[in-house]
């Protein structure tokens, strides 16, 4: 699965900001997820959606605040980020595991996004 995550930027605290993920190649029956890296910090899980769309994860950091979805039809997930906090500033990267495995697998080029406080 090839992935590549678009629309970071650059966000006031409180502000919002849509992630997109464009996968191809081996797509069906993959669950994807969005992880994110902020500078000196290990990469960590924000979120994640199995691919009927009915299991859905949240980090607890981001709960209540963003939403994962996906479009099947279009290979596509995406990430609706709201009320963000400075510690949301972090390269954003889009992720791929097949059916029933533990790890992700395949990661994509991150997205900046950048909150100003």
């Amino acid at each position: 699965v090839q992935l590549q995550a678009s629309g970071g930027g650059l966000v006031q605290a409180g502000g919002s900001l849509r992630l997109s993920c464009a996968a191809s190649g081996r797509f069906d029956n993959t669950a994807l997820g969005w992880f994110r890296q902020a500078p000196g910090k290990e990469r960590e899980f924000v979120a994640g959606i199995s691919w009927s769309g009915a299991i859905i994860k949240y980090d607890d950091s981001v709960r209540g605040r963003f939403t994962i979805s996906r479009d099947n039809g279009k290979q596509m997930v995406f990430l609706q980020m709201t009320a963000l906090k400075p510690d949301d500033a972090a390269v954003y990267y889009c992720a791929a595991k097949s059916r029933g495995s533990l790890h992700y697998a395949w990661f994509g080029q991150g997205t900046l996004v950048t909150v100003s406080s």
